[in-house]
């Protein structure tokens, strides 16, 4: 499979890179700093940024699959997760291009009476306001595009290695699900490209 990356420099896009070059998959990876990737069989980096229609273009022509492993920015890059989703639908409306998976994040559909924990369901929505809703303007465009779509919301997000068993609920995390590994979103993700399941779903994922 041909896949387009974007976030390849990013925690859950370093795992999906490494597993899909591993698989015998050809990457095209978008970087702002190509020289953060290490060159490598199969890899084709695009030097540019998401949020420039031109090089979203350039990474997803000829490419089977994309993946979006972006995290929110807030201030620093606001509606980097929006506009880099509609860059992406117009860039795969003009290829053949049908497979869009996205990482997206369970905390931004948190509301105040699900059983989540306190902090969680009423502290950081309003911390991470900027960021929830440049994710939610997100997932509205990638509900629209058509695709064949999996938007993969991760809960608190964690550095430790993968373990390679969670649990996954639709829409929401399941009941006392606080956290996930970058690798385990990875591992998540691959399975999902290659068994064609969860479309037009947004998984919610946690241990």
């Amino acid at each position: 499979m041909r896949i387009a990356l974007l976030g390849a420099t990013g925690g859950i896009g370093g795992h999906v890179l490494g597993w899909a070059l591993e698989s015998g998959h050809t990457v095209q990876a978008l970087a702002r700093t190509p020289e953060a990737l290490h060159p490598a069989p199969g890899l084709t980096v695009v030097q540019g940024n998401a949020l420039d229609a031109d090089s979203v273009t350039e990474v997803v022509d000829g490419a089977q699959a994309v993946v979006s492993a972006l995290g929110p920015r807030g201030a620093k890059a606001p509606g980097l997760l929006a506009g880099a989703a509609a860059n992406t639908v117009v860039a795969m409306a003009k290829t053949a291009a049908q497979r869009l998976v996205c990482v997206s994040a369970a905390g931004a559909f948190i509301s105040t009476d699900s059983n989540m924990a306190w902090l969680i369901k009423s502290v950081l929505p309003r911390v991470l306001a900027t960021q929830f809703a440049d994710v939610r303007r997100m997932e509205d465009v990638v509900r629209a595009s058509g695709l064949d779509w999996t938007l993969v919301r991760a809960s608190r997000l964690t550095n430790k290695p993968l373990m390679g068993h969670y649990r996954v609920a639709p829409d929401y995390p399941p009941p006392g699900g606080g956290k996930i590994t970058r690798a385990d979103v990875a591992h998540f993700i691959a399975h999902a490209l290659t068994d064609g399941t969860w479309l037009h779903a947004s998984p919610a994922l946690a241990y």
